[in-house]
């Protein structure tokens, strides 16, 4: 079955008022031109910037982060359902910084998986090992045990309405990239995964590849068979670039 290309970008800590305009811009006008889908997931304070630039256009908007509650005494979190209120269509869960930074574990992850889909939202859940499980020969069971702990919280049903993102933290910011062979292994690997739940959510499950896709490589990583898009990092944050691997996809 065809499965939907998607291009997003993630940020991270960068941004300002008129940074953000040009490059918004640039994004929403560029993005008229390409077959893929195409979003920007922004620092929470530059949502209502990204609502009114993209408003309209074919690119979608979305965080980096979401609280696992609705709601309550939880002083610095945001909820699914303020990002719904700024028109979020994405949330990024698990990305490896929160994950190592942060101590988010895998429950969390999943917990913060079910609180977007709840909200209406499209979680794009990170999956990824370090170099040194990658070295240990155990990529295969870290990419397993991060998935199964969002599929035991939300079911095939909850994954058919999320979005997968394999990212080797070895690769990120680093400009190591896995080479179209190792990524597609593993996506292959988390595609077969959730067939054994439902098949036929597997075939359709939008999965990412996020670790220092560019313009250079972006059209030869996205031709392997299971890798459907880009999580994109630094190269977001220059249209040219951004646009350049949303038109190879």
């Amino acid at each position: 079955m065809m499965r939907s290309k998607l291009v997003a970008g993630n940020w991270k800590m960068h941004g300002s008022l008129a940074g953000n305009l040009s490059l918004l811009t640039a994004v929403r006008q560029g993005a008229s031109d390409v077959g893929a889908e195409v979003a920007v997931c922004v620092p929470f304070p530059y949502l209502e910037q990204a609502r009114s630039v993209l408003s309209g256009s074919k690119v979608g908007w979305g965080a980096q982060d979401v609280s696992q509650h609705a709601q309550g005494a939880y002083t610095g979190e945001v909820s699914a359902a303020m990002l719904v209120d700024f028109g979020c269509r994405y949330v990024i869960v698990g990305h490896s910084e929160r994950r190592s930074y942060h101590g988010e574990s895998d429950e969390l992850v999943a917990a913060k998986t079910e609180a977007a889909l709840a909200a209406g939202l499209t979680p794009i859940v990170c999956v990824g090992e370090t170099l040194e499980e990658r070295e240990a020969n155990v990529t295969d069971a870290v990419v397993t045990r991060q998935l199964d702990a969002v599929l035991a919280r939300v079911g095939a049903v909850g994954m058919a309405r999320a979005v997968i993102a394999y990212e080797p933290v070895w690769a990120i910011g680093t400009g190591r990239t896995a080479t179209p062979l190792q990524a597609q292994e593993v996506h292959a690997l988390i595609r077969a995964r959730i067939a054994q739940s439902d098949a036929t959510v597997a075939a359709g499950v939008c999965i990412l590849y996020g670790g220092s896709m560019k313009p250079n490589n972006a059209a030869e990583l996205m031709s392997q068979p299971d890798i459907d898009g880009g999580l994109i990092g630094g190269a977001s944050l220059l249209a040219a670039d951004f646009l350049a691997i949303a038109a190879a996809g």
